[in-house]
């Protein structure tokens, strides 16, 4: 009995001590960062040399699945780019097309002749159909808008060497309590996961949208499963033929955020299944880090195994509860850490929202609690069933900018 109270014991310090570990690391990033002189606020692009000259030529693949709403102001801001050499591939999954025509020749409609229902088939079946072979494939979602600048800077990136660069995915909507509660999320982790960590010269995080990789690259990559957890599955294998993956803070894509308490349990539910369905990928990341000594593809693994906040909140609340019993002064350690966690999202928040209403809409971050927590009970349904986020908001590029303006 003594020996089972030891190692359980031993277990309780072990998981205070990874919890700790994932509310304190964010800090000890933010110190870094200011220490490296990120507060600046140069472009890290530009302590990077520039390999060659060249315009490169990017496939743009946009995966569309049984809603063409969103095509022609996702083509009209692709037509709009200052940056000329691209072709878009719009594959329309299980969609009516007979209304949409494109004079353009540089988009290329697709219609699957069987419904695919996967992102990841949906590129594939881009990529077979293929004009000519690009330098770079750009993945975007259906609800997604590009700046205008938006292929000429991130042309830069690859100019300098990088064959793997995540773009800067900023709200196309904020003018609703739970889109802003969407968007805080974002901000924060994008600060952390992409634009520190690309300023410390590490491999930024990945999205499941405006990811650009070199074409040779992509077709290195391979898919056991094809359905759920793209984002997941391209950044592990990614991250461990490349040196770095870059953040280009300049080349900006719109997202749409969710506007509703209902569809943003259904978000956090798949988030939360795909981060279970998806751990052995993770730790492959996190062991290929240790092995080859590399501190980004650590950091990355560990973001990657890093549960979803729900579950650390949770884990916090049963750790002081245990401490009274195991260790009270745990409780004033812990006091100290949720503290700096809690300032140092505020300090992120304050000075990195580029857009309005973020700040006024920290006081509201308990109904995102409130929605995760009920996202736990759905999971079984995550697996059952794709949990599809349903979009609404169509807007053109040139009404989006103008509004950003106002």
């Amino acid at each position: 009995m003594e020996i089972l109270l030891l190692i359980l014991k031993f277990l309780f310090y072990v998981i205070t001590c990874l919890v700790a570990f994932y509310f304190l690391l964010p800090f000890v990033l933010f110190i870094f960062y200011l220490l490296s002189g990120g507060s600046k606020k140069k472009n890290a692009l530009d302590r990077y040399k520039k390999v060659d000259d060249l315009e490169y030529d990017f496939a743009a693949i946009i995966t569309v699945h049984q809603d063409t709403r969103f095509i022609a102001p996702f083509v009209d801001s692709f037509i709009k780019q200052i940056h000329k050499k691209f072709k878009v591939y719009v594959v329309a999954d299980d969609c009516d097309i007979s209304d949409l025509t494109f004079n353009d020749e540089r988009i290329v409609l697709l219609s699957p002749p069987v419904a695919l229902h996967s992102k990841i088939k949906s590129i594939h079946f881009a990529i077979s159909n293929f004009k000519n072979e690009p330098d770079a494939l750009i993945i975007f979602d259906s609800d997604n808008l590009v700046h205008p600048s938006y292929l000429f800077n991130l042309n830069r990136y690859f100019q300098k060497g990088f064959r793997v660069v995540q773009t800067h995915m900023l709200s196309k909507n904020t003018d609703n309590t739970y889109a802003r509660l969407d968007s805080i999320g974002h901000i924060y982790y994008t600060f952390y996961e992409r634009l520190v960590k690309m300023q410390l010269g590490m491999s930024s995080a990945i999205l499941g949208l405006g990811i650009a990789i070199d074409y040779e690259l992509y077709k290195e990559i391979n898919y056991k499963k094809t359905v759920g957890g793209f984002d997941k599955k391209l950044q592990s294998q990614l991250a461990r033929k490349v040196n770095q993956i870059a953040f280009a803070e300049d080349a900006i894509v719109y997202d749409e955020k969710v506007e509703g308490a209902e569809v943003l349990q259904k978000q956090r539910t798949r988030w939360i299944y795909s981060y279970f369905g998806h751990l052995k990928e993770s730790w492959l990341l996190t062991k290929s880090g240790l092995k080859s000594l590399n501190l980004g593809r650590i950091l990355l693994g560990a973001s990657m195994l890093r549960p979803p906040m729900i579950l650390l909140i949770m884990a916090v609340f049963v750790l002081v509860l245990l401490s009274f019993f195991i260790n009270p002064n745990l409780i004033y350690l812990w006091i100290i850490i949720i503290s700096v966690f809690v300032f140092n999202f505020i300090i992120t928040i304050a000075t990195q929202s580029r857009q309005k209403g973020m700040m006024h809409s920290i006081k509201h971050l308990p109904l995102l609690i409130i929605s995760q927590l009920k996202s736990l009970f759905k999971i079984k349904k995550a697996k059952q069933n794709f949990l599809k986020t349903e979009h609404k908001r169509i807007i053109f590029i040139d009404d989006l900018l103008k509004n950003e303006q106002s």
